[in-house]
């Protein structure tokens, strides 16, 4: 297992040696330093989970069988990490408890670990894939795979493929891949992040990071492609749906002049209280319509263990809540919140970045991003983690 900082150390220098040119040099330096400076501060703080208080519920989560094999995960995972050379495997491979769980970042400059897309052969390109398709359903694989090619879009518009493209998405495992002993993987790239942890035939995805800009390639060697409309849809549906006593509790602000996600990268310990309308206070019907929103991001993850976190979901229905920023009309940019003890869902119209030029300064349609957490601790599955080594205690830790 190799150790990050060093070898992110190594590959900034090697870069600035063989870069094309002052320019170029200059431009790599402050790319490394901004990763590593968002890195440090992002990190400062040892990992305790988003609460509502501070403070992480107990007894929220629990080591059980879920009678959903992660047989076809390991052996994917497997079969990837074979595909890779000695050098790729140990700069692709972490302990299961190691902080690099939580070095990821939406933004493209972030200086990222593991294996390359760019730099696999397709024969590890489709092992790469074959983990993804192992790991999630075939809508979570399309929507992964479509972003990818968004970003391409993006390197199109701009010009720009040094900073955005298909392949350039990373992923590292940590762990042994085994049904037994808790390991997981990590894709991290510009719109693109999964956490993906495994115990036993429990599986825990989250920190999940979705997005793009544009969401709609309209031209270009992918077009056609458009993502997140379901999502942003029946979000508005779902606002609709309330009453306007119900409208009053879920809308917090109706301005939407800037970004409002709250839990993206290096947010791992944000204290953040239920706002909005909530599940009790729902009809049956309504309820329904709230559940199936949620289905829309926990549909992500492969069949029998999205069902097995929508069962985890319903229990807490009542307590979860639905919040809104922003305007109502079809034309309107908006941001939405979900949150109960066990997910937090965020969906954002964010302002734009690289397409200034052409989408204006504020908030649109065309740049969503979202974020899917497991509040009370058990981001990356640590409290799983932390409960198996209370019951299989690991000299070596």
């Amino acid at each position: 297992m190799c150790s990050r900082i060093p070898l992110r150390s190594l590959m900034a220098a090697v870069a600035l040696l063989t870069g094309p040119g002052l320019e170029a040099q200059e431009r790599r330096a402050n790319v490394a330093e901004r990763s590593a400076r968002a890195e440090a501060e992002g990190l400062a703080d040892a990992f305790r989970g988003i609460t509502t208080n501070g403070t992480a519920e107990d007894g929220l989560f629990s080591i059980r069988s879920t009678d959903v094999s992660t047989a076809p995960v390991a052996e994917a995972a497997r079969r990837f990490l074979t595909s890779l050379s000695a050098e790729q495997r140990d700069r692709t491979t972490y302990p299961v408890d190691d902080d690099e769980w939580r070095k990821w970042m939406n933004q493209h400059f972030y200086v990222r670990s593991g294996v390359g897309f760019d730099e696999m052969s397709d024969a590890q390109r489709d092992a790469a894939f074959g983990l993804l398709g192992a790991s999630l359903s075939a809508e979570g694989l399309r929507l992964s795979r479509d972003i990818m090619r968004l970003n391409h879009t993006l390197g199109e518009l701009t010009d720009n493929f040094d900073e955005y493209g298909e392949w350039l998405y990373w992923i590292t495992v940590m762990g042994e891949p085994s049904e037994t002993e808790p390991w997981g993987w990590q894709i991290d790239g510009h719109h693109l992040v999964i956490n993906y942890f495994v115990l036993g035939d429990q599986v825990v995805m989250s920190p999940v990071f979705l997005g793009s800009e544009p969401v709609h390639a309209q031209e270009g060697k992918f077009a056609g492609t458009r993502i997140l409309q379901a999502q942003q849809d029946e979000g508005l549906a779902m606002l609709r749906a309330l009453t306007p006593g119900q409208r009053e509790s879920a809308v917090v602000s109706v301005d939407k002049e800037g970004n409002n996600n709250l839990t993206e990268a290096f947010k791992d310990n944000v204290v953040l209280d239920y706002a909005g309308v909530s599940g009790a206070s729902l009809t049956p019907a309504q309820q329904d319509r709230l559940l199936a929103l949620i289905g829309l991001f926990v549909g992500n993850l492969r069949e029998g263990h999205a069902e097995v976190k929508m069962e985890e979901v319903r229990v807490h229905l009542d307590e979860t809540h639905f919040a809104w920023i922003g305007g109502d009309g079809d034309e309107d940019v908006y941001y939405y919140r979900i949150h109960n003890p066990v997910i937090l869902i965020e969906f954002d119209h964010q302002r734009p970045v690289a397409l200034r030029g052409t989408l204006g300064s504020g908030p649109s349609k065309q740049h969503i991003h979202v974020v899917v957490r497991t509040p009370n601790g058990n981001d990356y599955g640590k409290d799983l983690l932390r409960q198996h080594y209370q019951q299989h205690p690991h000299p070596h830790r």
